[in-house]
């Protein structure tokens, strides 16, 4: 059974940092591409991230690149999201999710077979 499990989020300062982490059972995570969504208060959802697995390449929406960092660690069968300098904007339910497609950026939850419960990041003074 495939399991996505995300942790790692909170309540922090605008310009601080967190790090997410998604632990995957079931199949590995270096056989699959690997996005990070997130929906914000009132917001639809947004592709913010992606790992390739072909390459280990990493893609990143203009609102977080720069910011942002996605990492993989095969071992533990474990995807990071490290965010810095985080803003009030970044607020959201965060969700590592596979792609159905190969290299897809889609902001469309149909476009995702597996999801895990997300984990929240509030940012705020």
């Amino acid at each position: 059974e495939v399991q996505l499990l995300e942790s790692g989020g909170g309540l922090v300062q605008p310009g601080g940092s967190l790090r997410l982490s998604c632990e995957a059972s079931g199949f590995l995570l270096g056989h699959s591409d690997m996005n990070w969504v997130r929906q914000g208060p009132g917001k639809g959802f947004e592709w913010v991230a992606s790992m390739y697995n072909r390459d280990g390449g990493t893609s990143y929406a203009q609102s977080v690149k720069g910011r942002f960092t996605v990492s993989r660690d095969n071992v533990k069968n474990t995807m990071y999201l490290q965010m810095n300098s985080l803003k009030t904007e970044d607020t959201a339910l965060y969700y590592c999710a596979t792609p159905r497609s190969r290299g897809s950026r889609s902001s469309d939850r149909d476009d995702y077979a597996y999801w895990g419960q997300g984990t929240q990041v509030t940012v705020s003074s």
